[in-house]
């Protein structure tokens, strides 16, 4: 199977990968992390200029046509720089639904305003009772004339303080079905607080919001697959996401390892030590090798997708958990302390862990699928 890159996505690469190394250093970062919105708005109007919002978007729609591949490029330079800004969210997330759904209306007014940056979208897909399971939704909606009426709640809805817009299953008469709620829609209350890797979150209450049929998105009833399919498909994003994380926390340690002197020698030069920096270096290389895998399935779709994306996700969980608490444990008390990058790197690993189903979750996915 030939792993090349092709030109363009090369390009895409190493664009990327000089934007995180000029504008994403670990000060600058912190900076923007403190900041009102979480995020820094001139690099999300950046990121539109170059046209990466536009990424996951088929040709069709206005967008660049990248799959997979080109997705996993983006996501895992972003990893590497820890980088905050909304991009899983509002074109993983939120873009891949409504691109997937939405009326030739929908579509004309929302998806040219998520490629350009001026609207902010997520999905509000998980609720206190659901843990993983995105089938377990009590949000109801119930039809009013010629509308809906939601109550429910939701919570820990990724990037919910910048977004304009949220995706919101509820349970309707005809089974799981999609709105597009507007975040000023009245009868919704949000809750906003900053999530353990840097980002920010948000709960949703949703009492007697009305809507009407126009912000339904898809048909009812139908819309546990496409929640699915856009789940597997924010895996691969999460994936490529860790592995530039890793990679980072790999080579800092090994850097460290060689310039840490203990009895007039460096550490790496101690045996324990090699052993760890190595099987630092397998675990990264085994999910580097998961993540090409499953962006290669995600495009055809299907259980192959889905045993790509569970697999991933059960490599990266375990493989983010060693490499993190290695690289903790070799930079000896400094891998404790917030003014050093590493633990910044093991809180997004943590996390990314618990986004859309932990290691045991995706084993048994993976054991059920045919």
């Amino acid at each position: 199977m030939d792993f090349t890159l092709s030109e363009d996505q090369t390009l895409l690469q190493d664009s990327v990968r000089r934007f995180v190394a000029d504008r994403y250093g670990f000060d600058a970062r912190r900076a923007i992390v403190a900041g009102p919105d979480g995020f820094s708005r001139a690099h999300w109007r950046t990121m539109a200029e170059l046209g990466w919002l536009m990424l996951p978007f088929s040709e069709e729609d206005g967008g660049l046509g990248g799959g997979g591949v080109e997705i996993m490029l983006l996501a895992e330079q972003f990893g590497r720089g820890l980088v905050v800004e909304p991009f899983l969210a509002s074109c993983v997330m939120a873009g891949d639904l409504i691109a997937k759904l939405g009326s030739p209306a929908q579509k004309e007014r929302l998806l040219p305003a998520l490629m350009d940056g001026s609207l902010i979208a997520t999905v509000a897909a998980t609720e206190a009772q659901s843990r993983f399971d995105l089938g377990a939704v009590a949000t109801t909606a119930e039809r009013r004339g010629d509308g809906w009426v939601l109550d429910g709640a939701k919570t820990v809805v990724l990037s919910g303080p910048a977004a304009g817009l949220f995706v919101v299953p509820a349970r309707a008469a005809e089974g799981i079905t999609l709105f597009l709620v507007p975040a000023d829609a009245p009868g919704l209350t949000r809750r906003d607080y900053p999530l353990v890797d840097g980002g920010r979150g948000s709960d949703l209450r949703l009492q007697g919001v009305t809507l009407g049929d126009e912000a339904r998105l898809g048909p009812a009833g139908g819309g546990l697959e496409p929640l699915l399919a856009m789940a597997d498909r924010t895996i691969l994003a999460l994936g490529a996401e860790a592995v530039g994380a890793m990679e980072v926390l790999l080579w800092s340690t090994v850097e460290y390892a060689r310039t840490r002197v203990q009895f007039d020698q460096p550490i790496a030069r101690f045996q324990v030590v090699q052993h760890r920096l190595v099987d630092m270096y397998i675990e990264y290389e085994q999910t580097k090798s998961l993540l090409l895998m499953a962006a290669m399935r995600l495009d055809e779709g299907g259980d192959a997708a889905a045993k790509a994306a569970s697999a991933l996700k059960v490599q990266v969980g375990k493989a983010g958990r060693f490499i993190g608490q290695q690289a903790v444990q070799l930079h000896g008390g400094m891998g404790m302390t917030d003014e050093l990058a590493i633990g910044h790197y093991f809180k997004r690993l943590t996390a990314i862990d618990a986004l859309f189903g932990n290691v045991d979750f995706h084993l048994e996915r993976f054991a059920s699928l045919p």
